[in-house]
C-alpha cells in the first residue's frame, strides 16, 4: 500500500507541475473507449502498480481538465493539495460521518466549517446544516424545508429567474412541485430577477389556488455570475410567507473578500443558502453544503427515530448530521476543507478569491476596448460574457450565432484554452469563468486574443 501510494503520488505531482502546457481538455468518443475499457473484469487480478498506470494513462486523461490555468468553462474547480490528501486519509480511515455515536470527531469538524461558513455569510447562532455531496442535494433538502414549513400544500409552487441553474427545477420537481408550476421569472437587462414580474406571478398562481412555498434568488448565476436583488426578494418573500432560498453554489464564498462581502449584502437575510465548496474554496469534488437559518426546520423534517440506529441514543444531546438531510451513510467532507484552510491561513484563500474578480474585471475592460469582441454582460463576481462581432462588420444575428460556435469549436480543438457558451435572453454568447487560483493575466489575456483572432478568421470565410 505504502509503495502504490508513494507511486499515485509520484502521477499526481507529476500531473499538476506539467498541466499548464497541456490542453484544458481532452477526449475520445465512446467506440474508442469501449475497445480500450469495455471488457469482463477479470477473474486472476493484476499487479497493483499496472492498474494504477492504466488509469493514469487511459482513463484519467480523458477530461475537461477542470483545474488547468486556462479552463473557463461551465464553473471550474481547482483543488488545494492538502484537500486531496484529506479525501485519502478520509478514505482510509473508512470514515462514515452519519451521527455523533459512529463519528464523533469529524462531526465537530464539520460543525466547525458549518460554523465558519455561517460567520462569513452573516448567519445567526441559530442556524445550521449540513454538507451535501454538491449544490444540487443542497437544493433538494431546502427544498424539502421549505415545503414542510409551508404545511406540506396540496399544489405548491416555486419561483426562480430565467437564469437559474437546473439544479433548482430538478430540486423542485423531486420535492413535488408540478412542472408546470414552476415558474421561470423574466430578468431585467442586467439579468437580475424582475421583481414586478415576480409579484405578478405570484399574485396570479394564488388566484389560481396554488400555494407558492419557496422563492429562489441567484446570488451568482451560472450563466453571467449575476447577483439577484437580495434585500428586495428577502422584503418581498418575508411580507408574503414565503421560503427564500439563495443558490450560492458558484458565488456564495466571495463574501470572504471585502468586494464580494458588500456584492452579497442581504444573503444573511435568506432562509437557505446553497454553497459549493468544490467551486470557489478550491476544494476537491465532491462537496457542496447547505445552511438554514433555523437548524430546527432540517432536524422536523429529516430527524427520524428507528430501532437499527437506536443506539444512537449515545450522544442523543448531541447533533447527528444525518438528520439534518437525506444521506444516511456520509463520507467525510469537511475533512479537505478543515486541513486545506489550516494549511494555508484564511488570507491566501481571499486573495486567491479575489484574484478571479480581478482578472474577471480586466477581462470586462480589455472586450470593452476589443474591435472585435463585444461584451454581453458585464463581469460580475468571476464570470463574463460576450461574443464575437467586430466593428463595422454589420452581421445578421443568424450569421453572428455562426460566427461564435465557430469560434468555441475552433478554440475547442485547436487551442489551450476550454471555454463555454449560455444563451442571454436568445442571444448567444461565450462564457469566461475566471476562478482557479493559478490562473494569470497572460492566460485570460491570450484566450481573448485567441478569440479575436478565430473570430475574424470565421468572419472573412
Amino acid at each position: 500500500m505504502l509503495a502504490l501510494a508513494e507511486k499515485a503520488a509520484e502521477f499526481a505531482v507529476t500531473r499538476i507541475e506539467s498541466l499548464p502546457g497541456e490542453s484544458a481538455w481532452d477526449g475520445e468518443f465512446k467506440e474508442g473507449l469501449e475497445r480500450l475499457l469495455l471488457e469482463d473484469p477479470p477473474e486472476e487480478g493484476r499487479p497493483a502498480e499496472e492498474v494504477l498506470r492504466q488509469a493514469v494513462e487511459d482513463i484519467l486523461p480523458m477530461t475537461t481538465r477542470l483545474d488547468h490555468p486556462r479552463c473557463f468553462g461551465f464553473v471550474p474547480s481547482e483543488p488545494t493539495w492538502p484537500g486531496v490528501v484529506a479525501d485519502f486519509l478520509a478514505s482510509a480511515w473508512n470514515v462514515n460521518a452519519c451521527t455523533w455515536l459512529v463519528a464523533s470527531g469529524p462531526s465537530q469538524v464539520e460543525l466547525t466549517v458549518l460554523d465558519w461558513f455561517r460567520q462569513w455569510l452573516g448567519y445567526p447562532k441559530s442556524s445550521g446544516g449540513l454538507l451535501t455531496s454538491g449544490g444540487s442535494a443542497a437544493s433538494v433538502d431546502a427544498f424539502v424545508a421549505a415545503r414542510e414549513a409551508a404545511g406540506n400544500p396540496g399544489r405548491p409552487s416555486v419561483y426562480m429567474s430565467d437564469q437559474s441553474h437546473s439544479a433548482q427545477v430538478r430540486a423542485a420537481m423531486i420535492v413535488g412541485v408540478r412542472p408546470d408550476c414552476i415558474r421561470k421569472v423574466e430578468t431585467d437587462g442586467d439579468y437580475r430577477l424582475d421583481m414586478t414580474a415576480l409579484s405578478r406571478a405570484v399574485a396570479e398562481d394564488r388566484a389560481k389556488g396554488l400555494r407558492p412555498i419557496a422563492v429562489c434568488a441567484n446570488a451568482g448565476a451560472s450563466s453571467t455570475g449575476t447577483i439577484d436583488p437580495l434585500r428586495a426578494m428577502a422584503d418581498y418573500c418575508r411580507a408574503e410567507d414565503i421560503w427564500l432560498h439563495t443558490d450560492a453554489a458558484y458565488g456564495g464564498f466571495a463574501a470572504i473578500t471585502d468586494k464580494g462581502r458588500e456584492a452579497l449584502s442581504g444573503i444573511e437575510r435568506a432562509d437557505s443558502i446553497g454553497l459549493d465548496p468544490h467551486k470557489w474554496l478550491f476544494q476537491p469534488y465532491e462537496v457542496g453544503c447547505l445552511l438554514v437559518k433555523d437548524a430546527n426546520k432540517l432536524e422536523d423534517v429529516f430527524a427520524f427515530g428507528t430501532t437499527v440506529l437506536q443506539d444512537t441514543i449515545w450522544g442523543a444531546n448531541h447533533p447527528n448530521i444525518n438528520d439534518r438531510g437525506l444521506q444516511l451513510s456520509r463520507s467525510f467532507r469537511a475533512l479537505k476543507i478543515w486541513m486545506s484552510i489550516q494549511t494555508f491561513g484564511m488570507s491566501a484563500f481571499r486573495m486567491a478569491v479575489s484574484k478571479g474578480m480581478e482578472l474577471a474585471a480586466r477581462a470586462d475592460a480589455y472586450i470593452r476596448q476589443s474591435q472585435v469582441l463585444e461584451l454581453l454582460a458585464p463581469a460580475s463576481l468571476g464570470m463574463v460574457c460576450m461574443r464575437v462581432n467586430p466593428e463595422g462588420a454589420g452581421l445578421e444575428r443568424e450569421t453572428l450565432d455562426r460566427v461564435n460556435r465557430e469560434v468555441l469549436a475552433r478554440l475547442f480543438w485547436d487551442d489551450r484554452a476550454f471555454i463555454s457558451s449560455t444563451s442571454l435572453h436568445g442571444t448567444f454568447a461565450l462564457r469566461l469563468c475566471i476562478i482557479n487560483h493559478s490562473t494569470s493575466w497572460d492566460d485570460v489575456r491570450e484566450t481573448l486574443e485567441a478569440m479575436e483572432r478565430f473570430g475574424e478568421d470565421a468572419v472573412a470565410a
